[in-house]
């Protein structure tokens, strides 16, 4: 049993640290550009939330590659969630983090202005966003965060107006 679950840890530790999902930044400070269409999500394997929003990013035509990680705490680490925006799934897109249920407009916005940030949350799990009952109507704010934890997070998109 102990092998079983060490075996089971060091194969999470390995993937983990083998998948870039935080910002690639070039010395400029610029982050790379990609195709835009291809995000990551790691999600937990039994949250629902999570699928339907992996679902949806589908359905608009990006590419998913959902990855199941029973702790999802390394991987904010890595992209740099900050604790107070954190949510119940982590995305990368084109070098940038997505947290939580990002709705597609802020996600659109987010890769044709192309600001020097880290990435977009949606911090815990509002009602009504992509993902919670969608409801278009739905008002939650999407703040932007950037690696300099003396930079307080700024509302980026406000869902629903």
């Amino acid at each position: 049993m102990i092998r079983t679950l060490l075996s089971t840890m060091t194969v999470v530790a390995i993937a983990i640290t083998a998948t870039p999902i935080a910002p690639v930044e070039s010395r400029g400070g610029e982050v790379q550009v990609g195709d835009g269409r291809h995000v990551t999500v790691f999600k937990t394997p039994w949250c629902g939330c999570c699928k339907v929003w992996t679902e949806a990013l589908q359905a608009a035509g990006y590419t998913v590659d959902a990855r199941d990680v029973e702790d999802l705490d390394p991987i904010k680490r890595q992209a740099r969630v900050p604790e107070k925006l954190e949510a119940c799934h982590t995305a990368t897109i084109d070098g940038y983090v997505l947290e939580g249920h990002v709705p597609l407009p802020a996600i659109d916005k987010l890769l044709a202005e192309r600001p020097k940030i880290v990435g977009i949350s949606v911090p815990g799990m509002p009602p009504g966003s992509l993902g919670m009952g969608f409801d278009a109507d739905a008002r939650y704010d999407v703040y932007s965060y950037t690696s300099d934890p003396d930079v307080a997070s700024a509302v980026f998109f406000k869902a629903g107006e």
